[in-house]
């Protein structure tokens, strides 16, 4: 699976005493399959990062791509709980980093609608504070599952019956809703 860091806008500026020192945002993004509150067990996915962004501000650009195929595999779209987590931060000069907010992306989210494999797809998620509360701003990404994960995936869905597929072909942002199809009420009283 390949996953490439487009994007965040909307982004708020830090106000707080600590930016007397650093009041240029420098954003950057790291991604994990660990959730942020983990208290470090033996169960840590690898962190990637973004470059720092030294000229976006509060509408960072990033577009750095991370081959994540050594971390997801098939299992990663058979649990249910199973997200990437990006973690936004501001790089201090002074202070070292500062978080800004995180978002998950559901492996469901990744893999709902690919078809063929190979196809990229945007995801736009807002930002959220350290307590899961709505955050300020929203983040942009492109995943692309490769054929081997999306052949491992058809079998483990190959029992499982589906209703009919709608595709809009636009940006998903947060969960991707998809309409169900019109159910016939004749006949009900």
């Amino acid at each position: 699976m390949e996953m490439t860091v487009i994007s965040a806008q909307g982004l708020k500026k830090t106000s707080s005493l600590s930016s007397l020192f650093s009041h240029h945002l420098r954003p950057f993004i790291t991604l994990t399959t660990t959730p942020p509150s983990s208290s470090g067990g033996l169960n840590q996915s690898p962190v990637y990062t973004t470059t720092v962004d030294h000229e976006g501000g509060v509408n960072p650009t990033w577009g750095d791509k991370f081959d994540l195929s050594n971390v997801i595999d098939s299992s990663f779209f058979s649990h249910k709980y199973s997200c990437i987590y990006l973690q936004l931060y501001t790089n201090r000069l002074l202070l070292g980093p500062r978080f800004l907010g995180w978002c998950g992306i559901p492996a469901s989210d990744i893999a709902d609608g690919f078809s063929p494999a190979g196809t990229a797809r945007q995801l736009s998620y807002r930002l959220r504070k350290k307590d899961g509360s709505r955050g300020h701003g929203v983040v942009n990404v492109v995943v692309k599952l490769d054929s081997s994960l999306f052949q491992a995936r058809r079998r483990v869905d190959s029992g499982v019956q589906r209703l009919p597929e709608v595709r809009f072909d636009r940006v998903a942002i947060g969960i991707p809703v998809k309409m169900l199809p019109a159910v016939s009420h004749q006949g009900v009283q």
